[in-house]
């Protein structure tokens, strides 16, 4: 993607991301000055910076990270975070349980703040009529959702919340060849891929070195720092302008009126979209996913679409296959990881090894 090269033209800034997780650490050197703490409504911010586990800072940091210290330097590294802490994994007893926001509070807090993007880097088997409604209530503020579509693909393969719930921008997960893992959950509720093995993560809540982690998880943050990018650019558009592009752009060797049940649209490239000064995002109100979604199809009378060049990539390399694929459980010794091959260049200097994180998925 040359992302040194693409963040001379966008680095997010200007652009918030709500990071729905684990909580958030603002200290972590690649972190400081990127966390807006202040902006969480009080009555969700109970313990939002303690994060028991490390995913929601590594997710976090993977969208927005600073590099500074040695730490990961996201992929939009200008843009801010707003974090959000729900009940996952890790948390010490009866009270921290009840006083720590569900699903839905959390997606609504999210929807009523600056936030344009709203990363869910989590999720599980059971549906939530609330959540589906906090979902629609978020979309209908003009909010991109990029949730981890689960990593239940070479496990029965079961649907996961909130990644099958309507609005939400479901993420499979790439290895550098642009090949599915093979534990990316699938179905026609995939909307998007992103890269997700060999990603670096903080290994736990000690936050003193990264390991090699895989999951939809960082998928889902690397799809949301490609939004971030893109809308830094184009103030103007929106959400729906944002997202049709990516999937206009979106590294795929299958047409784009069908896609895959594995990778969705195909591989974001927001570079694509970066780079074309004659890219036409199309009508401003028509949500791009509006069969999956249930919402119309055709723009309102007073609607006009943005004049220009049709923004499909028809020169680059071949696409992301369907097929599951290569096995993520292998470990690296270097102490620098480079995230390479379909989409992002996340960089990090730090320790090293192999863990599988957890929120209520693998990482």
């Amino acid at each position: 993607m040359s992302a040194q090269d693409m963040w001379k033209i966008s680095t997010g800034k200007g652009v918030k991301v709500a990071v729905i997780d684990s909580g958030v650490n603002p200290t972590t050197s690649s972190l400081k000055g990127q966390v807006l703490v202040d902006e969480v409504p009080k009555s969700v911010a109970y313990h939002v910076t303690q994060d028991y586990t490390g995913h929601g800072t590594s997710m976090a940091e993977i969208i927005a990270g600073t590099g500074a210290g040695g730490g990961i330097k996201g992929l939009a590294p200008g843009a801010k975070i707003i974090p959000f802490r729900v009940a996952l994994s890790g948390l010490k007893g009866a009270q921290e349980v009840s006083n720590t926001p569900d699903n839905a509070a959390a997606i609504r807090a999210a929807a009523d703040s600056d936030a344009k993007i709203i990363n869910m880097s989590f999720g599980g088997p059971y549906a939530d009529d609330e959540t589906k409604a906090a979902m629609k209530y978020a979309a209908s503020k003009g909010k991109l959702l990029f949730a981890a579509i689960g990593n239940n693909g070479d496990k029965g393969n079961a649907p996961d919340y909130p990644a099958s719930y309507p609005y939400a921008i479901g993420v499979a997960a790439l290895d550098k060849s642009g090949t599915v893992g093979k534990f990316s959950t699938h179905g026609d509720y995939v909307d998007l891929a992103a890269p997700g093995l060999g990603i670096p993560s903080w290994c736990d809540s000690t936050f003193t070195k990264y390991c090699d982690s895989w999951g939809t998880s960082p998928a889902s943050a690397i799809a949301s720092a490609s939004a971030a990018l893109i809308w830094s650019a184009h103030p103007n558009w929106t959400g729906n302008q944002v997202l049709r592009t990516i999937i206009d752009t979106a590294g795929r060797s299958w047409p784009e009126d069908k896609p895959s049940t594995y990778l969705g649209y195909g591989g974001v490239r927001p570079r694509r979209v970066l780079i074309n000064k004659d890219i036409n995002p199309g009508p401003a109100n028509v949500d791009p996913l509006a069969d999956e979604n249930g919402t119309p199809a055709t723009p309102a009378p007073s609607a006009t679409a943005t004049s220009g060049k049709s923004s499909k990539d028809s020169g680059s390399a071949s696409g992301p296959t369907s097929a599951a694929a290569k096995d993520s459980n292998s470990g690296s010794n270097t102490t620098t990881w480079v995230i390479v091959g379909a989409v992002a260049a996340v960089l990090v200097i730090g320790g090293a090894g192999f863990a599988v994180l957890r929120a209520r998925r693998n990482a």
